[in-house]
């Protein structure tokens, strides 16, 4: 079952077949233990839309699958974030940092974005004016309600500043939170059972018709599992209309790319779809 939203209403799409609902608060629908099963009872009230489905949504104006919630994200989840962190830190002395992060039992975990920082599907992201190497981050993100559960997964687009991270690890945060800098979406996917292990997820970047870095990944290649990255999220932390949490990368571009404004980001999650991004500047 995926979720989308729209400027005043809600899609869910079942089995083939779309249904319309009016949107009263985003924050309240979501947020909500059993999710799957709310959206169950939702569409046993409503009518489905009449056409097909891709072109339906080809029409629609979707937006970010946010409300109020916060985005946080996992770092150093995949053996190749390791590789890549400790390779742009090294000349800061930094390399270590990455290497004890990704065999301790405590993650990395930081906040990500507030909500008037993330951009949906067919929007723009940016890169940073002070930033001299920028990469995207495709990651799973997961739905998380107030109550600690996962209850749907999204597309995350973690924009990052590589040569501001690596200057200084310190410098973390101006790396990743800026105007922008986060996309997610088309939908959140809501299924019955937790995702499959051997979900996929491909990054492809266009420079015009070029394709400039192409990859893939399971995400059964992370080393953290989900409900521990959830566990730790949840520690200190509240949140009254649940959250975000992206959950790292395993694709990094070489050392040699950098993004450029006009670059199209298409990141692809086995069972939830494409979220596409282009890459602007701040005026």
């Amino acid at each position: 079952m995926k979720l989308y939203k729209l400027e005043d209403s809600i899609l869910i799409e079942y089995q083939n077949r779309l249904y319309k609902n009016d949107l009263d608060n985003w924050d309240n629908f979501i947020n909500r233990k059993n999710l799957y099963q709310h959206l169950l009872d939702e569409v046993s009230q409503l009518s489905s839309i009449d056409g097909d489905i891709k072109e339906v949504l080809s029409h629609a104006k979707i937006k970010a699958p946010i409300g109020s919630q916060e985005v946080w994200a996992s770092g150093v989840t995949y053996m190749r974030s390791k590789e890549a962190r400790m390779e742009e830190s090294e000349d800061a002395g930094g390399a270590d940092f990455y290497d004890k992060v990704y065999d301790a039992d405590r993650p990395e975990l930081f906040f990500k974005a507030s909500a008037n920082r993330v951009v949906g599907t067919n929007d723009t992201v940016f890169i940073r004016k002070d930033s001299t190497w920028n990469v995207p981050e495709p990651e799973l993100t997961l739905l998380i309600s107030s109550e600690g559960t996962i209850e749907g997964y999204t597309i995350g687009n973690d924009m990052s500043s590589r040569s501001i991270e690596g200057e200084n690890p310190l410098y973390l945060p101006q790396a990743k939170v800026f105007e922008r800098c986060a996309g997610l979406g088309p939908c959140i996917y809501v299924p019955k059972n937790p995702i499959d292990p051997k979900t996929s997820i491909s990054l492809t970047i266009l420079r015009g018709d070029k394709i400039m870095f192409e990859d893939q990944i399971t995400i059964d290649q992370m080393k953290r599992k989900l409900t521990d990255l959830v566990a730790y999220l949840f520690r200190e932390c509240d949140f009254p209309s649940g959250c975000f949490l992206m959950t790292g990368t395993g694709m990094v571009p070489p050392d040699s790319f950098t993004l450029q404004v006009g670059d199209v980001i298409k990141i692809t999650i086995d069972s939830i779809g494409t979220l596409i991004n282009t890459v602007s500047k701040k005026a």
